[in-house]
């Protein structure tokens, strides 16, 4: 039963894994900077900052599931 789910992964699936988890990472993070980051160099509302910030973590978030439930 556990024998099929922990098998070792091929290089490319590894690879791919990784490239996502690093994905994630930056969709996190970017959205964190456009929320938190007050001085901010690029000239965005407020109200606009948050939304894609928000929009940017929450896409993160979704991209992380989906490679997560990856078979």
């Amino acid at each position: 039963m556990f024998k099929n789910k922990f098998q070792q992964k091929s290089l490319v699936q590894r690879f791919l894994f990784v490239f996502g988890l690093c994905f994630f990472l930056l969709y996190l993070g970017l959205g964190c900077m456009f929320l938190f980051w007050d001085n901010m160099p690029i000239a965005l509302e407020y109200t606009h900052r948050m939304l894609f910030g928000g929009l940017l973590i929450v896409y993160g978030v979704f991209r992380f599931i989906r490679l997560w439930n990856q078979d």
